[in-house]
């Protein structure tokens, strides 16, 4: 079973981000931390294989805030026998001390959401930190001997030019992390960017994503990367294993506002609003707020559509008649190849994945 903890807390909103996030506003971050660890001992029944604490902004926490949640986690599981422990950071929020801090208590992976390492995208972005700081953050934490470091970088921003993802991309593989992650800019609801694309200020393109796309899996897999899903590379021995779980549809408990829950087969979500959270946690150690059953069918749809993501396909047992031949099409088109049972994206069919996924269900 995998372990997510949501932590809403950001300095600013960025115009692009679709995930609960907000300011801290008026709810006691203690008391927020307070209410996650209660609800961690009401729901969770079985030692975790990995930790992943998103958001937000998890490493803005406080050093007192990130102890106390920390010795939550460390009371009530078992961390030498955990896989990962994963935490997502912004340059802008740690400095030497507080690296140290992270590896003191049991992180062993951070995630820098950098997105760019070009400031007109930066800027664009809405990000806080500069160049500089990005570039910083990776010295301190390797430093600091974190063991894992992942930089999170984004492709077809509005303003980004091939030459500037070029850039960013030689930028970050200059720092030496042992991960990239490599995310095509979607349109979310409720989004700064989704109502200026709305308003016509901004325009998708597809051939451009496609283009962006490739230059990432050529400059990255030339450098020893290994591209094990869509948006993900890593040098061996430092794929993300929280990561692998979800693709493989592991079970997997969700704490915090508008975390997800998969557990034997029912998903439910936590109430997207901190402060009911907090007070429903504390008054009957749960936030759910909607629940439903997954039946095989919506399973087998989750299996295909996250399965083709991954260098190791689908199995093609998971297809039917119809679907089964557009499989073979793919493979005579070059955008996939069928070893033995499984089916598997390749060359352009890799940048095609939401469509052939489509059409595969």
């Amino acid at each position: 079973m995998l372990l997510y903890l949501h932590i809403p807390f950001c300095h600013r909103v960025c115009p692009y981000c679709s995930f609960y996030k907000h300011t801290p506003g008026t709810t006691p971050i203690g008391r927020f931390v307070d209410a996650m660890a209660a609800e961690m001992k009401s729901r969770l029944t079985a030692q975790p294989r990995t930790v992943y604490l998103g958001g937000g902004t998890p490493s803005m926490l406080s050093p007192g805030h990130l102890t106390r949640l920390f010795t939550s986690l460390h009371e009530t599981f078992e961390f030498s026998l955990l896989d990962e422990v994963t935490l997502e950071a912004n340059p802008a929020t740690f400095d030497a001390g507080k690296a140290k801090l992270f590896r003191d208590l049991g992180v062993t992976r951070i995630s820098l959401g950098i997105q760019s390492f070009t400031p007109h995208v930066l800027e664009i972005l809405g990000r806080e930190h500069s160049v500089a700081q990005a570039s910083e953050a990776v010295k301190i934490l390797r430093d600091a001997g974190m063991p894992s470091i992942n930089i999170d970088l984004m492709f077809s921003i509005p303003g980004q030019s091939k030459d500037d993802w070029q850039a960013t991309l030689e930028h970050a593989m200059s720092l030496s992390p042992d991960h990239i992650s490599a995310y095509n800019l979607t349109y979310e609801e409720d989004t700064a960017f989704f109502e200026s694309l709305r308003r016509g200020e901004m325009r998708e393109n597809e051939d451009h994503d496609a283009e962006f796309f490739h230059l990432a899996d050529d400059l990255l897999t030339a450098a020893g990367f290994d591209h094990y899903e869509t948006s993900n590379y890593a040098k061996p021995g430092h794929h993300s294993t929280h990561n692998q779980g979800y693709w493989r549809g592991e079970d997997y408990l969700g704490l915090g506002p508008s975390a997800v829950s998969t557990l034997d087969g029912v998903r439910w979500k936590n109430v997207a609003d901190t402060a009911s959270y907090v007070s429903q946690v504390e008054a009957i150690g749960n936030a759910l707020t909607e629940s439903e059953t997954l039946d095989a069918e919506a399973r087998r749809l989750e299996r295909i559509a996250l399965g083709l993501r991954t260098k190791d396909g689908i199995s093609l047992d998971l297809l039917g008649p119809d679907a089964l031949e557009r499989a073979r099409h793919l493979s005579t088109e070059g955008l996939a190849r069928i070893t033995g049972n499984q089916l598997i994206l390749i060359h352009h069919g890799r940048a095609l994945v939401d469509p052939i996924a489509a059409e595969l269900v």
